[in-house]
C-alpha cells in the first residue's frame, strides 16, 4: 500500500482564481497534483472570511471550516499581491484566522506578485508572519515582477525561468512536508 498523499492547501492573498494570485496558487496547485499531493485551493470568492473581530466572527462557520481545513494540511502553497510594500490586507485577514494550533510545523511556500519591479518585501513579512505561527517557510520563494504580462492566455507563466523556480518551489515544500510527517 502506497504513502497517503500529502495534503497541500493553496491560498491567495486577492478573491478569486482568475486574479494574478489566484492564478499562480492554481499553477502551484497543479505542479503539486502531478506530483502526487492532494490539492485544495481556498477560494475567498466562494467561502470568504470574515474580517477579524467583525460582530459574530467567532463563530462563523466559514471560519471553522477553514480552520479545520487548515489543520488537516500538511503544507501550503500561498501568494500575495503587494500593496504598500506589504502583503495585502485580504492575505494578513486570511492568516488571521490560524494559530499555531492550526498550522504550526506545518510547511509553507510563499510568492509575491507585484506590478513593478520584483522585490522580497511582502516574501520576508509572510516570512516572519509564517515564524510567528511556528510554521515553516521553505527557504526557495518566488517573486513576480509586472505581473499583468506574466502569464499565457493559458495560465502558464511565460518566462521560463520563473516557470522552473516555481517548480523548485513546490518540490520543496512537498519534499519538507514529507520529512516533518514522516517525522512524526
Amino acid at each position: 500500500m502506497g504513502e497517503t498523499p500529502l495534503r497541500i492547501m493553496g491560498l491567495s492573498g486577492s478573491y478569486g482564481k482568475s486574479s494574478k494570485n489566484g492564478m499562480l496558487v492554481d499553477l502551484a496547485l497543479k505542479k503539486a497534483s502531478e506530483l502526487g499531493a492532494d490539492v485544495m485551493f481556498w477560494d475567498l470568492t466562494e467561502q470568504p472570511l470574515p474580517l477579524v473581530g467583525a460582530e459574530g466572527c467567532w463563530s462563523d462557520p466559514i471560519t471553522k471550516k477553514f480552520q479545520e481545513e487548515a489543520s488537516n494540511c500538511d503544507g501550503f502553497l500561498v501568494s500575495s499581491p503587494e500593496y504598500h510594500g506589504t502583503m495585502s490586507g485580504v492575505m494578513k485577514n486570511t492568516f488571521d484566522w490560524v494559530y499555531e494550533k492550526h498550522v504550526g510545523g506545518k510547511v509553507f511556500g510563499l510568492m509575491a506578485t507585484l506590478g513593478g519591479m520584483e522585490n522580497s518585501n511582502t516574501l520576508n513579512h509572510m516570512r516572519i508572519m509564517v515564524r510567528w505561527l511556528h510554521g515553516i517557510a521553505v527557504t526557495q520563494q518566488l517573486a513576480i515582477g509586472h505581473v499583468k504580462e506574466a502569464f499565457d492566455e493559458d495560465g502558464n507563466l511565460v518566462n521560463e525561468d520563473s516557470n522552473q523556480r516555481l517548480q523548485t518551489l513546490v518540490e520543496s515544500v512537498l519534499d519538507t512536508a514529507r520529512i516533518y510527517r514522516n517525522s512524526q
